[in-house]
């Protein structure tokens, strides 16, 4: 199943694009940040990074990488529209 961890977890190597940054900024170790980039790239069916000189999206992880920033905004703006709701009394 893909979960907003495995999303975070390839922006935040995206950006970072250094695997000891990215685990950081997302709040876990390396080991864990490489386990869950293995299982989004098997659930997606591509290969998101290039790891052979450093960390490097491939074609295909720089195409999907807007998408995974507007799904990550998206949840973001949901779960502010649940507390906003929740501080109304709804």
């Amino acid at each position: 199943m893909l979960t907003e961890r495995h999303v975070e977890i390839f922006v935040a190597l995206a950006e970072e694009q250094h695997f000891g940054a990215a685990a950081q900024r997302v709040g876990i170790t390396q080991p864990p940040l490489s386990q869950g980039l293995r299982r989004l790239e098997a659930l997606l069916g591509v290969r998101l990074f290039d790891r052979t000189r450093g960390v490097a999206l491939t074609d295909e992880g720089a195409l999907l990488l807007p998408h995974a920033r507007r799904a990550l905004t998206a949840l973001a703006e949901l779960r502010e529209a649940g507390a906003r709701e929740r501080a109304d009394g709804r």
